[in-house]
């Protein structure tokens, strides 16, 4: 395989042994799977590769080796929680009462419940109802993914933006439904295309998955957007699944609209948000669904069959979270905003000109063309084993993904300016 340049040249041999390395590990796996005494589930064998598994263990691989990696691959916060919010949780943890299981109309699910609504009619003006509009979950992501399972029939098609967080088509193909993918591009300011999506496919579709501010491409929409997926769901009596995880991070722009903002957007539409970003809390497992009651309703009785509530301890640090200062959220995103600017033009000296994200605490990067040649997963491969530097490859994020990287911004300053000074040194092994 040779390299895209302004002249011919030959594929560096670092970058030859990672293609071979990457061949002899597909092999291996596919040599075991048909090993396997007990075969997985067809529908597991749907799912594409899980590729931040493979680049775990190139990380790990390249720790045992001494490198001191820099890992820009999981949107995994690094700033600290809000202390009030964890000397809470401390404070729960250690009442003997709150160690049984977590059962619907206790008080806590009571505060919880109103919290979230609460919250919502002071950061969007949309008014919940405590009760039937809002359903507390493990993390946003198990709800995304259980919500498949609780609508979708095996004829039911779901449409899905590509590229995307990997759950909004993880679930669907795990649930058994028909998975449609609307390409979303950077020439389309990385919104779908509602009115590309033939009639043909409009007869069978239950639901659309949105996201923005968008991960990975860190696009934001505005109300007129939303206005009009509204309209359009509402017209074809499709659900309209938001994940709404970045709703504090945005950058150069007003801030990020939630979908239930739009009237009549209730009936055709739920919300999901989680405690991981803004609140830095990815370990406690908090999220919430808001919105249309009957699906809500829906997602909780498949809950109460696959788990078993939430941890009180953690309801009451999310109460807290919730109703408690919120200056620690604004201190989170301008932290986020300044390594934006940072890495940006950092990239930008080097050689390597991304756009400014307009959210989330992403940089989505289109491989420069000297390694254009190369997959995403082979280009993310040569970062870790000569730079010691993680990224996820646009690939893990579906197949209109791929000829990028997504780099996470969740190191400080410091470690991020060496990371430019090691992908640098990248970039000129093909010059």
């Amino acid at each position: 395989m040779t390299m895209l340049s302004t002249k011919r040249t030959k594929t560096p041999p670092a970058i030859r042994r990672i293609q071979q390395e990457l061949r002899e590990r597909t092999k291996r796996e596919q040599q075991h799977q048909s090993r396997r005494l007990f075969q997985e589930a067809n529908r597991l064998k749907r799912l594409p590769v899980y590729l931040f598994t493979i680049l775990d263990e190139l990380k790990a691989k390249a720790k045992a080796r001494g490198v001191d990696v820099i890992d820009l691959g999981m949107g995994n916060p690094d700033l600290p929680p809000p202390q009030h919010v964890v000397d809470e949780l401390v404070r729960q943890a250690k009442r003997p009462e709150n160690h049984h299981y977590s059962r619907k109309g206790g008080e806590v699910e009571r505060k919880l419940h109103e919290a979230v609504a609460h919250w919502y009619q002071r950061k969007f003006k949309v008014i919940l109802d405590p009760a039937g509009e809002v359903l507390p979950l493990l993390g946003s992501k198990e709800g995304i993914s259980h919500l498949s399972f609780a609508l979708l029939n095996h004829d039911d098609i779901a449409l899905v933006p590509n590229p995307t967080y990997p759950v909004h088509f993880n679930g669907v193909v795990l649930a058994g439904g028909i998975l449609y993918n609307i390409p979303i591009s950077a020439e389309g300011h990385y919104l779908p295309d509602l009115g590309s999506v033939p009639n043909s496919v409009l007869r069978q579709s239950k639901l659309l998955f949105l996201s923005y501010p968008h991960n990975p491409t860190t696009a934001v929409a505005d109300l007129k957007f939303f206005r009009q997926g509204v309209a359009w769901a509402r017209r074809h009596r499709i659900l309209v699944i938001h994940d709404f995880a970045y709703s504090d991070f945005v950058y150069d722009g007003p801030r990020a609209p939630s979908i239930l903002e739009v009237d009549g957007a209730r009936e055709v539409s739920v919300e999901f948000h989680t405690l991981s970003k803004s609140y830095c809390l990815p370990g406690i497992r908090l999220g919430f669904a808001v919105g249309n009651r009957d699906v809500l309703a829906s997602l909780a009785k498949i809950k109460g069959y696959m788990d078993f509530g939430i941890f009180p301890a953690v309801q009451w640090a999310a109460v807290e979270a919730l109703t408690g200062p919120q200056d620690d959220v604004q201190y989170v995103v301008d932290t986020y905003g300044k390594r934006r600017t940072l890495f940006v033009q950092g990239l930008k000296r080097i050689g390597w000109d991304v756009p400014s994200p307009k959210g989330t605490f992403y940089v989505w990067a289109k491989i420069p063309l000297k390694f254009s040649a190369l997959t995403s997963l082979e280009f993310a491969t040569l970062l870790v084993q000569e730079a010691g530097v993680v990224v996820a490859p646009g690939s893990g994020f579906g197949e209109y993904g791929e000829g990028f990287v997504r780099f996470a911004l969740v190191e400080p300053e410091p470690r991020l300016k060496e990371a430019i000074r090691r992908i640098a040194r990248v970039l000129q092994m093909a010059d």
